[in-house]
């Protein structure tokens, strides 16, 4: 369990560095500490160091899917959680086939208002002792 005085760490992955940085000056305004990303591999790297609370990852981008992307977090920091923002239909299959090897995570369509962002990562990180999302 991380400290109380130490800010919650998320990981910001979206391949156009507008939504990316924008989506973590948004999260930043409520205390919490964000590292934003444009290539989802970066983003691995980084977890091998410091590993994040909550992945915010974009779904379709070109070098890996976020759903691939929060598999992989999920393999080094079991106990990080899981918000995928999409806008685009072929969210759907990729979701279906990650649910079908046993992988479930929360999606919001995009665009999302900021308070329901807001209100959704603090949900998650707020959800300690239940199992990861």
């Amino acid at each position: 369990m991380r400290e109380a005085n130490i800010p919650r760490l998320i990981y910001v992955v979206d391949d156009e560095p507008t939504i990316a940085n924008t989506l973590a000056m948004i999260l930043e305004t409520q205390g919490l500490a964000t590292r934003s990303f444009t290539h989802p591999l970066a983003a691995l790297t980084a977890a091998r160091s410091v590993s994040p609370d909550l992945l915010l990852s974009d779904v379709i981008m070109p070098e890996m899917t976020g759903v691939e992307l929060a598999i992989a977090m999920r393999q080094s920091s079991p106990h990080c959680r899981v918000l995928l923002l999409s806008g685009q239909a072929a969210t759907v299959d990729l979701l279906e086939a990650a649910r079908a090897e046993g992988h479930f995570f929360e999606v919001l369509a995009k665009p999302s208002h900021p308070l329901k962002v807001i209100e959704t990562v603090k949900r998650l990180l707020d959800t300690e002792s239940a199992a990861p999302r």
